[in-house]
């Protein structure tokens, strides 16, 4: 059985895979988001992806490989679009939950900070890109921080879509789906974006990541 941790080096895996567990419990990112979001967004639709996972890959060529490179053998295939959707939310998932912390935000740790300062200019430049980046994404997707080559930057991503399939390394995520957001938010997802990053954006987990 596997567990799922993104933003490590992947060992290769064996199905059926499983529903890792939160990094927190459901109700340690209130206020911001709510134990109630939490239960549908992880016990809902995060299971479902690991449970239609499954289902699509058991008997095929991907039974048995991680998710980063069912992932890669999958992306930009037509034919494997529905296992490409399910194990790139899987994965997104879990790294979004380990995307944020109770008591998050505020400074990020001075190895972290400095990096940012070089590729934005200040962590406040960095926010608003990142806000900026998952208010204007149109429709369901991802907002991330990545590394690409020495420099920090921020991309989204629609729908399922990784970075990981062009090259660059995730170092954070925020989940813009509705279903991150609406149950607190409705229609506000500025609102749940920045509560996101004042309040439960990990930063210690993209220091790891950028490593």
């Amino acid at each position: 059985m596997s567990k799922i941790d993104p933003g490590k080096p992947s060992t290769g895996a064996e199905s059926p895979y499983i529903l890792p567990p939160l990094p927190y419990s459901e109700n340690a990112l209130e206020p911001a988001i709510k134990a109630e979001t939490v239960r549908f967004h992880y016990g809902k639709h995060h299971k479902g992806y690991v449970d239609n996972l499954n289902k699509l890959i058991a008997g095929t060529e991907y039974a048995g490989l991680s998710l980063e490179k069912i992932i890669a053998g999958t992306a930009g295939r037509p034919e494997s679009t529905a296992i490409f959707n399910n194990a790139a939310q899987t994965w997104n998932h879990t790294f979004y939950w380990k995307s944020m912390t109770p008591k998050g935000g505020g400074e990020p740790p001075a190895a972290l900070k400095q990096r940012i300062e070089a590729s934005f200019g200040s962590v406040d430049v960095c926010k608003k890109e990142l806000a900026s980046a998952a208010v204007s994404q149109f429709g369901s997707g991802w907002v991330w921080l990545v590394l690409e080559g020495s420099r920090l930057k921020v991309v989204k991503t629609s729908n399922a879509d990784v970075p990981l399939t062009t090259g660059m390394k995730p170092l954070l995520t925020i989940d813009v789906w509705e279903h991150a957001y609406y149950l607190d938010y409705q229609n506000r997802r500025a609102d749940y974006v920045n509560a996101v990053l004042d309040k439960l954006i990990n930063w210690e987990f993209a220091l790891q990541n950028a490593s």
